[in-house]
């Protein structure tokens, strides 16, 4: 196995004190309103004058804020996750001007994420006590796992979910990541609603359906949330926290199986294929939408892609108007019609039997090792002819960036 050096955040629960808690909610109220701020600031100077603000400039008004009498509570918290912050509104700004994301949006006290981040200025890390600026005393961390040996972290995120669960996430270079041993197995991969995932080796992979399984205890705290009073009285904030406990334990259950699944087919795979899903738009389905969300098709293929660079692994992305379903593995032909509700069927040129999803992850792999050979755009060979293979729409093959080995 060969070592690398990836960045890895290593993620820990911890127990602040009632004066910690104060300080760190204190801490995310400020990094709201400074991104709101600054937002609408670089807003108005386009708006207005064309002009486009970059970090210094906003960086120069915070100081400014700062100083003014209505803003002078923004010196009563750690001035680092102020700063990162405005580096944050810039990076999303810069990805808006490259047409990989939206125009920033203001952040919201009830649905946005409340985090801080802080630099190597803005903590300090010694023999397993670390301590945030302004906090006299360190965090009550628990750590789950070891850090890596000999290398301080860089950035240091804390954040609070809407169960009340308080996290840091530490950023280190970790030099120990072992990548598995080069091997030839490739493996084609159908995502699916009653199997999470079926490959062309004919293995289902079960869909715990972790929602369904809840579904009954979360209606029943949905029940009582509803049936307080509207407001911001205690009753209604318990019962609230009550329902967001049961939606992040779905969730935690949820990441963890696709970690276990995703790290184990990285580890016994060199070249995995999967399909191109737009589940923004199969949600608009409102018979499956709840099963697909609850699938996370796209959660499943982020950490594909992740742990493949990370241990040399060859990820390909297969387009989404690829028949995998109705095209014959034996022989190549392609069925007129295939409905979702047809889960076995016989090919009428050869006579094979299909099970549609094991037949479908073995046309991807195909197409994925056909553009891993012979580049973007190349389809499975075909036996029959043309009058007999056609499909209203050519199949595209789209290749997913790729670790270097």
């Amino acid at each position: 196995m060969q070592s690398a050096s990836v960045k890895r955040a290593f993620k820990f629960r911890f127990y602040p004190t009632d004066v910690q808690a104060a300080e760190l909610t204190r801490t995310f109220g400020c990094v709201r309103f400074v991104y709101n701020l600054a937002l609408e600031a670089r807003s108005e100077a386009w708006r207005l004058h064309g002009e486009r603000i970059t970090y210094n400039t906003t960086s120069a008004m915070l100081t400014l804020w700062k100083q003014t009498d209505e803003l002078a509570f923004l010196n009563d918290v750690a001035a680092v996750p102020l700063q990162q912050v405005l580096r944050h509104l810039q990076s999303a700004f810069v990805a808006f001007w490259d047409k990989r994301a939206r125009y920033p949006r203001f952040k919201s006290l009830k649905k946005s994420r409340a985090s801080a981040e802080y630099s190597r200025s803005g903590f300090r890390y010694h023999d397993g006590q670390l301590t945030l600026a302004k906090l006299a005393e360190p965090l009550k961390v628990v750590w789950s796992r070891p850090l890596p040996e000999g290398i301080p972290p860089s950035t240091v995120t804390v954040s609070c979910d809407r169960a009340g669960r308080w996290f840091v996430s530490l950023l280190c270079d970790d030099s120990a990541v072992e990548s598995p041993p080069v091997t030839d197995a490739a493996i084609g991969i159908d995502m699916g609603l009653a199997s999470l995932a079926v490959l062309s080796t004919g293995e289902k992979i079960l869909n715990p359906k972790h929602e369904v399984r809840e579904q009954i205890r979360l209606a029943r705290a949905q029940r009582r949330l509803a049936r307080k009073a509207p407001g911001d009285g205690e009753n209604r904030k318990k019962a609230r926290r009550a329902v967001a406990r049961i939606h992040c334990r779905i969730a935690d259950r949820r990441s963890d199986h696709l970690h276990k699944v995703t790290t184990r087919l990285v580890r016994e795979n060199q070249t995995l294929v999967i399909e191109d899903l737009k589940v923004q738009g199969m949600v608009r389905n409102r018979g499956l939408a709840r099963a697909i969300v609850d699938a996370s098709w796209r959660q499943f293929r982020t950490m594909l892609e992740y742990k493949g660079s990370r241990y040399g692994r060859e990820v390909i992305v297969v387009d989404q108007w690829f028949p995998s379903s109705k095209l014959c593995s034996a022989c190549g032909a392609v069925a007129d019609d295939m409905p979702l509700a047809v889960r076995d069927w016989a090919c009428e040129t050869c006579g094979v039997t299909h099970d549609r999803d094991v037949n479908a992850a073995r046309n991807i792999l195909a197409a994925g090792l056909a553009v891993a050979v012979c580049g973007d755009g190349v389809r499975p060979h075909r036996d029959t002819p043309r009058r007999q293979s056609s499909v209203k729409q050519k199949p595209r093959l789209v290749r997913a960036g790729t670790a270097t080995r």
